[in-house]
């Protein structure tokens, strides 16, 4: 007869795995998303103003808009905490402990 092979149990934990799509928005991000919101509403604010050649649709609502689309939103979306786990880890074993 075949002998049953036993799995042997280690005593390591396994690491999870944090999928990639997970939502990790904190207030941080919100925060940001609505100054982009923000952001946008008073450069689409200042492009309906005056004539279309005036100083606030040329230069100010274009600057506006340029913060909001390309700084704003993308610091919104990217923007992640930093885990105190690891911090924490790091201090047990510059402490000696383990």
């Amino acid at each position: 007869m075949a002998k049953k092979i036993q799995k042997r149990k280690s005593r390591e934990q396994k690491k999870s795995f944090e999928p990639p799509f997970k939502i990790y928005w904190v207030k941080q991000n919100y925060i940001f998303l609505f100054i982009g919101f923000a952001l946008l509403l008073a450069g689409f604010y200042f492009l309906a103003q005056g004539p279309w050649n005036s100083f606030s649709s040329l230069v100010i609502s274009p600057i506006l808009l340029f913060i909001g689309y390309a700084v704003i939103f993308p610091i919104s979306i990217f923007f992640r905490k930093k885990k105190e786990q690891k911090h924490s880890q790091e201090n047990e074993v510059a402490t000696g402990k383990s």
